[in-house]
């Protein structure tokens, strides 16, 4: 059976990979899935909520009763497996290819609509 010390430190350890990898910081394990969003997928996402039940129910000895150890470990890991598995490397080159792809699709809108308008006035 699991005590409240361990689900509190598996919580915790899960909070803190997410904020490493993820970028996301918040109050508690609840607060950090939602603001993930949808940067976690949908089964990773459910048991992430599994594990921030069970650390809600952890606070309250009789709570605690309800808790299904084996429940709370297989969440446990496959939310640490898919947090271990993401590339931090990768995630930053491809928000900088993004930032850059757009900035380049801007120029060239501007730069088109410029020589357009050079074009209606007369100028070309």
């Amino acid at each position: 059976m699991l005590d409240q010390k361990d689900v509190h430190n598996k919580a915790q350890m899960v909070r803190r990979e997410m904020q490493l990898k993820l970028g996301v910081q918040s109050r508690d394990l609840d607060h950090a899935l939602r603001k993930a969003g949808r940067r976690l997928p949908a089964k990773v996402r459910k048991q992430g909520n599994v594990l921030a039940r069970a650390e809600f129910l952890a606070q309250n000895p009789k709570m605690a009763r309800l808790l299904d150890g084996q429940e709370v470990e297989t969440a446990f890991d496959i939310v640490i497996t898919h947090l271990h598995s993401i590339d931090e490397v990768e995630n930053r080159k491809d928000r900088v290819l993004g930032v850059a792809g757009s900035v380049a699709f801007y120029l060239l809108f501007v730069g088109g609509a410029f020589v357009v308008f050079l074009w209606w006035r007369g100028y070309v």
